[in-house]
């Protein structure tokens, strides 16, 4: 109850304004946009022909699937769906990348042609007639870890990993140009919240005397001085704090650091030794979701798992990952929903003209008059880094543009 009346139903009115409020959308940077892409596709389709020594339609995935297996006889063993055709799905690409270079091409020419129907020439379609602006839908009750989604259109699932994606935020502008992009997000919220829940003093002293969690990560896990740590150890320590939160096994970091079984098994050893309360709390999440059928998360938030007692192994595995996660990200969803909570109530408290528009997890953004831009700093900063006390600091990171892009 304590959950429902402090944040959800405060929360209600917040996402409501925030819907009404709608973003600003720069239209010919969109179309602009598309023309390059469509030509970039052009370009990746004529490639994928010319590798594969045919003419076909390369997005069509019965053509597709008898050029890979028939044709360049890329997978001796490829199954056929129950339609009769070769499966081309992501997966199956996936596991053949290294075979040749035209699976990636096609992996490129299909990202990008979601890209263009799914964002770039999708996103002018849903601008409001009257108000000018895009008006998506923030769904409390909708993610079981009790984050916020999004839909019509969903602005939280803007592809951020490659550039094409993250250039789509280009086109998110202020509303006039008294105003700028303000965009404020958490560093490293889940990591924080799980050396926090966990108790782990070796992780809660790495954020509170480090500089670089990964790197501190990374000295422990490979025993040496923080300034001998290299690029690519940092770079694998930081898939390991994120993955490993997520229930990531051994042989899922060795697919994805692209290293062998054996490493990817040194490296989740190395990281439970380096912090061995953070495997004593997942173990104990899912003795507790055993027990309980259910966990939860700091404010008491509870994901309830039937199937974490299940006899099919793949079932149960799929419940355990969540009984880890579920309190970390659920957590993380609780913090930032009280960071919005305070936040409005600051802003009203102080007559602030600037307005919430858009929450991607743990990234709140703003439509700012730039007169207000510092006294929404100072705001942003106390309420989100003060949403909850933890043994470790909640830290802020911020930025200021012209658009999304910028800002963040």
């Amino acid at each position: 109850m304590k959950l429902f009346n402090e944040i959800e139903m405060p929360l209600m009115s917040i996402l409501a304004d925030m819907e009404f409020n709608g973003v600003s959308i720069d239209v010919p940077t969109l179309n602009d946009y598309a023309k390059v892409l469509n030509e970039e596709v052009n370009g990746i389709e004529a490639e994928i022909k010319e590798l594969a020594g045919v003419e076909f339609n390369v997005a069509s995935p019965k053509q597709l699937g008898e050029v890979l297996f028939e044709r360049m006889e890329l997978d001796s063993k490829a199954k056929k769906t129950k339609s009769g055709q070769y499966s081309t799905s992501e997966a199956v690409l996936a596991k053949l990348k290294g075979k040749h270079e035209i699976i990636q091409k096609i992996m490129d020419f299909r990202s990008l042609k979601k890209l263009i129907s799914t964002y770039v020439e999708a996103l002018p379609t849903y601008i409001n007639q009257v108000s000018g602006k895009i008006h998506t839908s923030f769904n409390q009750a909708e993610a079981a870890t009790g984050r916020l989604s999004s839909t019509n259109p969903n602005l939280q699932n803007i592809p951020i990993r490659t550039e094409q994606g993250r250039y789509i935020r280009k086109a998110f502008v202020p509303s006039t140009e008294d105003h700028v992009f303000l965009s404020a997000d958490y560093s490293q919220v889940e990591l924080r919240l799980m050396a926090h829940m966990s108790k782990d003093q070796n992780m809660i002293d790495a954020f509170n005397h480090a500089a670089d969690f990964h790197q501190a990560t990374a000295a422990k896990i490979y025993k040496l001085p923080i300034e001998e740590v290299s690029k690519e150890m940092r770079s694998r320590a930081k898939t390991a704090n994120f993955g490993i939160i997520y229930g990531i096994s051994a042989w899922g970091l060795a697919e994805r650091l692209d290293i062998s079984r054996k490493e990817g098994k040194e490296l989740k050893d190395g990281y439970f030794e380096s912090y061995p309360e953070v495997k004593a709390f997942m173990e104990a999440s899912i003795e507790k979701a055993r027990e309980n059928e259910f966990v939860e998360t700091l404010m008491g938030r509870r994901r309830y798992l039937k199937d974490i007692n299940s006899s099919n192994a793949i079932v149960r595995g799929v419940a355990e990952r969540n009984a880890i996660n579920a309190p970390i990200q659920g957590s993380a969803a609780d913090v930032i929903k009280i960071a919005m909570i305070n936040i409005d109530r600051r802003m009203k408290k102080e007559g602030m003209q600037s307005k919430m528009i858009i929450q991607v997890h743990d990234e709140l953004n703003f439509d700012c008059l730039k007169s207000e831009l510092e006294q929404m700093k100072v705001i942003l900063r106390e309420e989100m880094e003060n949403a909850v006390q933890l043994s470790v600091p909640l830290i802020v990171d911020m930025g200021v543009g012209e658009n999304w892009l910028e800002a963040h």
